[in-house]
């Protein structure tokens, strides 16, 4: 005989639920667009639990748009060929969410900026260059174009686009890292 879930299960299993209905409204209606209701009825829950679980929709977002850590390795030309890759294919709703905003909320915007900064130190400390850092920013500005052109402007050349390849062409750029 199972046992049934305790009430901290299930309201941990609520909450999550809420959170990954967020990440879907907010990826696909941006942070101005969604609405409680819209995460609650996503979440099949009752827009007071919203709120009962994050206090407020900006408390919701901060936590729904965190984005999900990339791996780290020493080989820069490996790595980078990796992150291509994964922002070649489909984007996380978090990432989804928090790169449609970052324009228009400044909330977004310092997450985004914190995320792209903690990349480019990664790639800064592998380099013996002496202008490290701004080589590192301008490479994670230069995937940050890739992954807008691909996933929202739709290019059709970077839509089909694999990640091998893109990083084979654009291996130059962070060749300098070295």
């Amino acid at each position: 005989m199972e046992s049934q879930p305790t009430r901290a299960q299930r309201r941990e299993a609520t909450a999550e639920k809420i959170l990954r209905a967020a990440q879907d409204e907010f990826g696909d209606r941006g942070v101005d667009g969604a609405t409680i209701r819209g995460i609650a009825r996503r979440a099949g829950v009752d827009p007071s639990l919203v709120l009962q679980h994050y206090g407020s929709k900006q408390a919701l977002f901060e936590l729904a748009v965190r984005p999900v850590d990339d791996l780290r390795d020493d080989d820069v030309s490996r790595h980078l060929a990796e992150v291509l890759d994964v922002r070649l294919r489909e984007l996380p709703a978090p990432t989804r969410a928090l790169m449609r905003s970052m324009l228009t909320s400044p909330d977004a915007a310092a997450v985004m900026r914190e995320y792209l900064e903690d990349r480019a130190e990664v790639l800064a400390a592998a380099s013996r260059q002496d202008d490290a850092r701004l080589r590192a920013e301008l490479i994670v500005a230069a995937i940050l174009g890739v992954t807008i052109a691909r996933h929202f402007l739709e290019l059709p050349a970077l839509t089909a686009a694999d990640g091998d390849t893109a990083a084979r062409i654009l291996e130059p750029l962070y060749a300098g890292l070295r």
